[in-house]
């Protein structure tokens, strides 16, 4: 196998990346990535599973401790590889390239892609509040239904194909932020910044209504009831607890150690994309300080945000409600239409005003979500580039803007097919198994980097080392064992879709070794002493 030209470096000359973004930005970029519009409508899934408000609380908890851990743990690879690139560069420097590839691979055609896809149609999908023309069924161009395939434990298809008013806005608003982020980092930052600070005040809106004139004491009744004798049902260690295996699978009985890694499908996902930041390094201001600094600030902000949110949903709403209810109240959180569950908690506030409010905090914060992600993950196909792992291209910086152009390009065409594909969402539901084992494989390629390179620059040290970095692998590893037995659907078409890059890593890698090499450059990410 040729000798891949690791974090080449443009020619003298050439444009190089602008080290722009200080504390505040790089933060407000783990903080706006990670918040989309999960949130908001997640917790009635993980009340169905859970059927208990403790263990309801609880996911929380575990979806906190798992990303803090992981964001503890990256800052000590993101403070002794600065450079863009981000986790895809440490899996590839402690794991070896393929790896790397992988990553930067699934990235590219589902993870971030996909994300970005969601989010921008969910932003249509609000925006038809407002505007009821803007809808997804209001087609403008319809070109086929995908009608539904059982393969195994999996549901393939059931998608419309075409364009439609609330896909088209989607749309619209991936390419108007590809361009926007063209024009330099700064202004995609200043978006940025602008953005999350909108949502934060949003959410601590929400947190505020929740807790205060939202309070009601029938909800805290039936949810805590006399001693937390209401809280706490059904969260004992003999509680047993139903998952439907697969799709149309049968229904078993689980403990609660179970139950709460099944539910981590959404809680987990919901908080992810704070690896983000590492993305960007190659722009971040003192990079060994900052990046880790605003990684621990931003996932500890939005874990604090999200506990306290489901907490609010509680004080208001009965956990407990009915599928055919009538009433906000009577459906409750487990019912809740359409799974929007703080649009309900509004609309239990507010009336019919209520809808309005979340609608536009939704806007507010999937815009926000897009634009973060548009901006960090062209830099991943960047450095993928400038390892010979991807289209020439797209290793180029724009010459004035110094901007990673080519790539912000296409990875909006690759996400707007995915709009108007309508496949979005299942993919995204495949790829959480392969998310998830990245992220363990990140961590252990934290203990070889210690044994490989005892002697390296290490600015920052990941706290906790080794317990907290193996209690994560521990943690996210028994969740992959419970998804892969309970939940196939969610796993084995994530770990298709990973495994079809290793021939594409081999055309890329034959391709390369006809290529003369760069120079190498630190700054872009050349290998670790």
């Amino acid at each position: 196998m040729a000798k891949l030209n690791h974090g080449s470096s443009p020619a003298a000359g050439t444009p190089q990346l602008v080290q722009s973004l200080g504390l505040f930005s790089s933060t407000a970029l783990v903080i706006g990535s990670m918040i989309g519009s999960g949130i908001f409508i997640v917790d009635a899934e993980i009340a169905r599973g859970t059927n208990s408000p403790a263990l309801f609380l609880g996911a929380w908890v575990v979806t906190a401790i798992l990303t803090m851990i992981g964001a503890l743990s990256y800052g000590e690879l993101a403070a002794m590889m600065p450079r863009a690139g981000g986790q895809y560069v440490y899996l590839r420097e402690s794991l070896g390239p393929l790896w790397g590839f992988l990553y930067g691979w699934t990235l590219f055609l589902v993870i971030q892609t996909g994300t970005i896809a969601a989010v921008a149609v969910a932003f249509g999908k609000f925006l038809g509040v407002f505007f009821p023309s803007v809808s997804t069924t209001h087609w403008l161009w319809h070109i086929a239904h995908v009608p539904a395939l059982r393969v195994g434990p999996m549901v393939l298809g059931n998608m419309e194909i075409g364009v439609n008013t609330a896909n088209l806005t989607g749309i619209v608003v991936v390419l108007f932020l590809a361009i926007l982020n063209i024009f330099g980092v700064k202004l995609g930052a200043l978006v940025q910044n602008v953005f999350t600070t909108a949502k934060a005040l949003s959410l601590a809106a929400l947190i505020l209504l929740a807790f205060t004139v939202g309070r009601n004491a029938a909800a805290i009744s039936a949810n805590f009831g006399a001693g937390w004798s209401e809280f706490w049902r059904n969260a004992g260690w003999s509680s047993l607890h139903p998952v439907q295996v697969g799709v149309g699978g049968p229904t078993v009985l689980v403990n609660l150690l179970v139950i709460l890694a099944v539910v981590q499908v959404g809680s987990l996902f919901s908080a992810d994309a704070w690896n983000n930041v590492t993305f960007t390094a190659g722009e971040v201001k003192n990079p060994k300080k900052n990046i880790p600094l605003s990684l621990i600030l931003g996932t500890g902000f939005v874990l604090a945000a999200y506990f306290l949110i489901s907490l609010g949903y509680i004080l208001v709403l009965p956990m407990h409600g009915d599928l055919n209810g009538a009433t906000v109240w009577a459906r409750g959180i487990q019912h809740a239409t359409e799974d929007r569950v703080a649009t309900a908690v509004l609309e239990q506030i507010f009336h019919s005003g209520g809808a309005y409010l979340m609608a536009a905090a939704i806007l507010i914060s999937t815009f926000g979500c897009a634009n973060g992600m548009s901006l960090a993950g062209a830099r991943v196909y960047y450095a993928m580039s400038r390892d010979g792992l991807f289209f020439k291209s797209v290793g180029k910086l724009h010459p004035r803007y110094k901007t990673p152009a080519a790539g912000l390009l296409v990875q909006a065409a690759w996400a707007t097919v995915l709009c108007i594909s309508g496949s979005y969402g299942q993919l995204l539901d495949y790829i959480i198994f392969a998310v998830l084992v990245f992220y363990i494989l990140t961590i252990v390629g934290l203990f070889v980097l210690r044994f490989k390179k005892p002697d390296a620059p290490r600015p920052y040290k990941a706290w906790g080392y080794p317990v907290l970095p193996a209690l994560y692998i521990v943690m996210a590893g028994w969740i992959c064992v419970v998804l892969l037995r309970y939940k196939p659907q969610y796993t084995w078409p994530g770990l298709v879709l990973v495994l079809l890059g290793i021939p594409v890593y081999l055309f890329w890698s034959r391709r390369t070794s006809s290529t003369p090499p760069f120079a190498k450059s630190a700054k872009d990410g050349a290998p670790i002493n």
